[in-house]
C-alpha cells in the first residue's frame, strides 16, 4: 500500500524549515530510524552535502537520520533497501533530469509502489504526479522528458497563489496559467498553497494542513476544495 506526504513547502513564513510539520512527519514515519533523502533540486544553488545537512538538522529533532542519495555508491541499491525517502524543493527540471541521469526512476516508483513512505515538498511533490508540466520553475535544464513518477493521477502546482485584487501587475495569474496547460492537456491540477499537503494512503488521497485547495480538472468549473476532505480515489 503505498505512502506518500506531499507538501506545498518546506518552510512556511515565520518557521524554521520543516518545524510546521515535523509532529506529523514523526507519525508518518513512525518506526523508521533513517531515511533516503534526494537532493538534487538544489534550492538556491546549494551543494549536494549542504542540502543534505539542512535536511539531516531538521529530522534530527525528531531522532531520523537522514542519508544523502548523492552519498551512495549504488543509487539504485539504495533506493530499493531505503526504508523512506525524502526529496526536497528546489528546481524540478534539475531534480527530474538528475533522477533521468541516474536512471532510478523506475525502481524508486516501484519502491514507492510497494510501500515505502515517501516524503516530498515543493519539486519533491511535483515528481509524484505524471509530469512536472506544473512546476513554477524556469527550465534551467533540459531533462529526457517531463513524465515524472506518476504514482498519483494527477498534477501539483505548489505554493499556490491566489489573484491579489490590489496588485498592478498585468502578467498572468497562477489560474490563468494552469488553464492554458488544460487547453492542451486532460490531465487534472491541484493548486496547493503553502502550509498544505497531500496524504496517500493506499487508494486515498486526503487533503491536509489549514488551507484549502484548487482543484482544475478540463472541461469544468475550477473548484475550492475543503481541508481534510478525500479529493480522489486511485
Amino acid at each position: 500500500m503505498q505512502r506518500l506526504f506531499l507538501a506545498s513547502t518546506s518552510t512556511i513564513h515565520g518557521k524554521p524549515y520543516l518545524t510546521y510539520i515535523l509532529p506529523e512527519l514523526l507519525q508518518f514515519f513512525k518506526g523508521i530510524d533513517e531515511i533516503l533523502f534526494i537532493p538534487f533540486a538544489r534550492p538556491s544553488g546549494l551543494t549536494h552535502d549542504e542540502y543534505t545537512a539542512v535536511a539531516r538538522k531538521a529530522f534530527a529533532s525528531i531522532n531520523i537520520k537522514v542519508k544523502g542519495l548523492h552519498e551512495c555508491k549504488d543509487p539504485i541499491k539504495s533506493i530499493k533497501e531505503a526504508k523512506g525517502f525524502f526529496t526536497g524543493g528546489g528546481n524540478s527540471f534539475v531534480l527530474l533530469n538528475e533522477l533521468y541521469q541516474l536512471n532510478v526512476l523506475p525502481v524508486l516508483r516501484e519502491s514507492i509502489l510497494n510501500g515505502t513512505p515517501y516524503f516530498g515538498t515543493s519539486a519533491g511533490s511535483n515528481i509524484a504526479g505524471p509530469s512536472i508540466r506544473n512546476t513554477n520553475d524556469m527550465p534551467i535544464v533540459y531533462p529526457p522528458s517531463f513524465d515524472s513518477i506518476g504514482v498519483i493521477p494527477f498534477n501539483i502546482n505548489p505554493h499556490y497563489l491566489d489573484p491579489d485584487p490590489t496588485s498592478k501587475h498585468m502578467g498572468e495569474t497562477r489560474e490563468t496559467r494552469i488553464n492554458e496547460y488544460q487547453f492542451y492537456n486532460k490531465i487534472s491540477v491541484i493548486g496547493l498553497r503553502e502550509g498544505s499537503w497531500l496524504e496517500v494512503n493506499g487508494t486515498e488521497i486526503m487533503l491536509k494542513g489549514e488551507l484549502n485547495a484548487r482543484w482544475f480538472e478540463t472541461g469544468k468549473k475550477t473548484i475550492e476544495l475543503n481541508t481534510n476532505t478525500k479529493i480522489v480515489s486511485i
